[in-house]
């Protein structure tokens, strides 16, 4: 059954403009490595390493935010203040050192503080730049997949389905980390019980297997602390070296003329 669809690939290959321009010369763009036999027959595929990174480009495209995701980079990023300034040097750094710090325990990072201030721009454009290098980084949009996922929390296999989604992708970017879910009582602020269960779920799977993560909230150092010192401590680990946290209204972009 391969070798049929190696031959039917092969077929319309040999159709098509010989100097086409792929996006993965490993694969063709199939995403699948297909394996010869001792005989010369193509006997068994596997994933190209191209494979993962092109399947959360499609969960993005699926999103709805297409257009948006793609059109962030660090270039058009324009920081107008000092703070706004170290968060884009801090964002270049970290790309320029992935390969070198992905395998150790502060392979990730965080942009915490003021509103407006591009804190997703500067995460999406990080997992722009990753995919690029067919590094595979799946978007978790916080208040709606958190939404979803503590809609099926009653199920055992559907609350598991939805949230490896989350533990399992190369990279993990959040953005607007528990956005929603703070509340205010007679001891100050809290975290609700749902989501800081499934938070602690994904960070601390992602923790202890040395799995990156891209986070953006407007929580700063001590609130993520303050709401769960058990997620706010994993987090702070995974992310030193590589924090930025913006504090000041001046740095809200939306309200400059």
């Amino acid at each position: 059954m391969i070798q049929r669809v190696k031959n039917t690939i092969q077929v319309n290959s040999s159709q098509n403009n010989e100097d086409k321009h792929y996006e993965c010369k490993i694969c063709k763009d199939e995403e699948w490595i297909y394996i010869k036999d001792e005989y010369g027959v193509y006997s068994s595929a596997k994933p190209c390493k191209c494979r993962e990174a092109k399947l959360y480009k499609r969960i993005i495209e699926n999103s709805g935010i297409t257009d948006a995701f793609l059109q962030k980079s660090l270039d058009n990023y324009k920081p107008t203040t000092k703070n706004t300034h170290i968060a884009l040097k801090t964002a270049q750094d970290y790309i320029n050192n992935y390969e070198a710090i992905k395998s150790t325990k502060n392979n990730s990072i965080a942009f915490l503080g003021q509103v407006g201030s591009g804190k997703t721009h500067l995460s999406i454009a990080i997992a722009n730049e990753l995919m690029k290098q067919n590094i595979g980084v799946r978007y978790m949009q916080y208040r709606e997949d958190l939404t979803r996922i503590k809609q099926v929390a009653n199920n055992e296999q559907n609350y598991a389905d939805e949230i490896n989604k989350f533990k399992n992708p190369i990279v993990l970017l959040i953005d607007d980390l528990y956005k929603g879910a703070i509340g205010r009582g007679q001891y100050g602020q809290y975290l609700n019980d749902a989501d800081k269960r499934a938070v602690f779920e994904i960070i601390n799977y992602r923790y202890f297997k040395g799995m990156p993560i891209i986070i953006s909230s407007e929580c700063d150092l001590d609130t993520l602390l303050e709401l769960d010192e058990g997620i706010g401590s994993r987090i702070l680990e995974m992310c030193k070296g590589h924090i930025v946290e913006i504090k000041g209204i001046e740095n809200n972009y939306r309200l400059r003329a």
